[in-house]
């Protein structure tokens, strides 16, 4: 099967997974959904997570989803630049998230990384998606 968005299709399994209260979700393995998950876990978004190879040349991620007395630590998770209408923003011009509450995932020169961060190596790039 192919998909036209595949980061799309992870962040909705997320999304859908945290909604059925699942602890955990598996998806299809990329180099670009593993760097987002790098960042969601270093920002305490999710738990966990690993890659499987489930036979040679196909692997799968299997994500540990992450609860605080009951209530999903994403509250919200919205792709931005899709494969349709790609958007790109400079550093100086990206806006904070619910008012720095919430984080955004750019795609940089320097690498997949949240928003502070890109602010920390004041780089801009293309914004994967936005996280509450």
């Amino acid at each position: 099967m192919s998909l036209s968005d595949p980061l799309g299709d992870m962040l909705t399994r997320i999304r859908n997974g945290q909604r059925a209260k699942h602890s955990r979700i598996v998806s299809p393995a990329s180099r670009l959904r593993s760097d987002v998950l790098d960042v969601l876990k270093r920002e305490g978004y999710i738990r966990a997570w690993r890659a499987e190879q489930v036979r040679p040349g196909v692997s799968m991620l299997d994500i540990e989803l992450k609860y605080s007395e009951g209530e999903p630590a994403i509250k919200e998770i919205t792709r931005v630049s899709k494969p349709g209408r790609r958007v790109y923003t400079k550093i100086k011009e990206l806006q904070k998230f619910y008012n720095g509450l919430g984080i955004s995932i750019l795609s940089t020169p320097s690498g997949v990384m949240s928003d502070s961060e890109a602010r920390a190596a004041n780089v801009g790039g293309e914004v994967l998606c936005r996280v509450f």
